[in-house]
């Protein structure tokens, strides 16, 4: 799902019209509206400005989650998160031979 959509449904979910968000903005109803329609870039301090308004996150309004809070390990299998664990307890040095094995692994499948 697009970002716009996910925009507009968030406002129409909150029963605002574009003229109250465009006002929350600090923009006109007519340029809000190119960001709901996909014919304008949303800037990213306005992204952030909508994430604080309707209380989601950067990831939800991106389309990367359909959880409302965002990406969380909470999201992720037990499996994944120890995987994730493991990682960040990497060196520097381990995570660069990390990504090279993995790249091999990878290359090796295909």
């Amino acid at each position: 799902m697009a970002y716009y959509q996910r925009i507009r449904d968030l406002r129409e979910d909150s029963d605002k019209t574009q003229a109250d968000i465009a006002e929350y903005l600090e923009t006109t109803a007519q340029h809000y509206g190119k960001y709901e329609n996909g014919n304008a870039e949303i800037p990213f301090e306005r992204a952030i400005a909508l994430a604080k308004y309707y209380n989601v996150s950067l990831d939800y309004i991106a389309g990367l989650t359909n959880n409302k809070l965002g990406l969380a390990s909470s999201d992720l299998t037990d499996e994944q998160q120890a995987l994730l664990s493991r990682v960040e307890s990497m060196t520097a040095s381990e995570k660069k031979k990390a990504v090279e094995l993995l790249k091999k692994l990878i290359e090796i499948m295909e």
